[in-house]
């Protein structure tokens, strides 16, 4: 059975997540609709570049994906569909894309939005469905888009290296107030190279093992493990680290601000 994820910094406070299923079912008959989620924090690319790319990846191919995420940073004239690794990636031009593959889709083509109409969430969601209707109908992505369009491109946020460090930036506090750090197994091994290390934060906190599981440690507490999506977590065991630790992610005021901080987690190697 096809498959429709949608992801968005909407919310669900409103009607406008069920008026985009409503949409999608009319249009898109046949397809299942997976909710990834709706509570992305708004203008804040690296938690849904997060989000997306670690839910994306447990998907099968032929999955089409949802993005609707700072759906207007900029008053749009066309949408972006792209297909990469047998997935489609559906949403806004705005640099996105690039930050939740961390390089340049395989195929991408720009649907193009209708001058004479409204441009709002729910006409950009009749366009995406159009477009995966066709696609589910046998046409070729080059087929119902420009692929000649040069999309707007945002770098991942990578970690700072050194020869005997790693800076990391919090990327996403969950719904247990663990955090989530932009260091993955890979990069924390290569870097490492069999040293010893210590995991050092706000207030001269320090961690110097990787856990396997919370309950590695105490009740109360700290530990940093590699979570499911292979990146470098800090939790207190049945805690709240985030609240306990002072530790603090992006915040959209820093936009609004103009000013970009990310609260660092740093890992010395000896």
């Amino acid at each position: 059975m096809p498959l429709i994820t949608l992801t968005s910094d909407i919310g669900q406070q409103d009607f406008l997540v069920g008026a985009i299923k409503g949409q999608l079912m009319q249009q898109t008959q046949g397809f299942t609709v997976i909710d990834i989620t709706h509570s992305l924090s708004p203008f804040n690319y690296p938690q849904a570049a997060y989000v997306c790319r670690n839910a994306i990846n447990n998907f099968a191919a032929g999955t089409f994906h949802l993005v609707m995420v700072n759906l207007f940073d900029e008053k749009p004239e066309h949408l972006l569909l792209a297909e990469h690794n047998g997935n489609y990636i559906a949403c806004a031009d705005n640099g996105l894309l690039t930050m939740i593959l961390e390089e340049v889709p395989q195929k991408v083509v720009a649907l193009n939005l209708d001058k004479t109409k409204p441009k709002n969430t729910l006409y950009c969601i009749q366009i995406f469905a159009k477009a995966i209707t066709e696609i589910s109908n046998g046409k070729k992505l080059e087929e119902i888009g420009d692929s000649s369009v040069s999309i707007q491109v945002k770098n991942p946020l990578r970690p700072m290296l050194g020869n005997n460090w790693i800076e990391g930036q919090i990327i996403f506090v969950d719904n247990f107030e663990n955090v989530i750090i932009n260091i993955n197994k890979d990069d924390f091994e290569e870097q490492r190279k069999g040293r010893s290390f210590k995991i050092v934060f706000k207030r001269d906190e320090v961690i110097d093992r990787i856990s396997e599981s919370y309950a590695d440690v105490n009740e109360g507490e700290k530990l940093a493990l590699f979570n499911s999506a292979n990146y470098l977590e800090i939790a207190i065991n049945k805690g709240n680290a985030a609240g306990l630790l002072g530790l603090q992610g992006f915040s959209e005021k820093q936009v609004q601000s103009n000013r970009l901080f990310y609260q660092t987690v740093k890992v010395f190697f000896e």
